[in-house]
């Protein structure tokens, strides 16, 4: 499956560190394309794996994320507005 994922961590005490923690764990997972937002093709059982890695980090009361999911990137057109940077296109 293709996912988008957006998270918000807020920066207060501890929060660096859950952000930087949180970056780390999902670029093992997907690709980084703007700031604190990731996409790319996952299986299911990485999805969950990627879900229980990030449910230790996030702190429910402060922060959150969001996945959205489709069966297909070709169901989810990009529209680049300003800069277009697409980062996926690196791959020879």
């Amino acid at each position: 499956m293709y996912v988008i994922l957006v998270y918000d961590i807020k920066s207060d005490t501890g929060g660096s560190k859950v952000l930087t923690k949180t970056f780390k764990t999902c670029k093992k997972y997907l690709t980084h394309i703007q700031n604190s937002v990731f996409e790319g093709e996952i299986s299911e059982s990485q999805l969950l794996k990627l879900k229980m890695e990030l449910r230790k980090l996030i702190r429910d009361d402060r922060d959150s994320l969001i996945v959205f999911k489709c069966r297909n990137e070709k169901w989810i057109p990009k529209e680049f507005w300003g800069i277009e940077d697409d980062k996926t296109t690196n791959f020879l």
